[in-house]
């Protein structure tokens, strides 16, 4: 029986394996890197104001699909405006990574 090569298989056989090391590595951390990115967007949605303020909830909107949270929820934290909400659902997010 063979083994179709997939296209991560294809991919991986261009990367010295220092750098497969590294790939593998950031898709295993891949959560936490998620939740650090939200961390700092909270941090510029303090700061933020006009346009700006749009674009970082634009970015904090990605994030949290990008770890998985019900369209409905986004929604409700993105109608609040409040970066307190998103700063708590920063802690969820590290409880559960706990």
């Amino acid at each position: 029986m063979t083994r179709s090569i997939t296209d991560n298989d294809h991919l991986m056989a261009k990367h010295s394996k220092h750098q497969q090391s590294i790939i593998r590595n950031y898709y295993k951390n891949k959560g936490a890197i998620g939740l650090q990115r939200l961390s700092e967007l909270v941090t510029d949605l303090y700061l933020a104001e006009g346009k700006q303020r749009e674009r970082v909830w634009k970015n904090i909107t990605a994030a949290l699909q990008k770890l998985k949270m019900s369209p409905k929820r986004i929604k409700h934290l993105v109608e609040q405006d409040n970066p307190t909400l998103i700063a708590q659902v920063v802690e969820e997010f590290m409880a559960k990574e706990a």
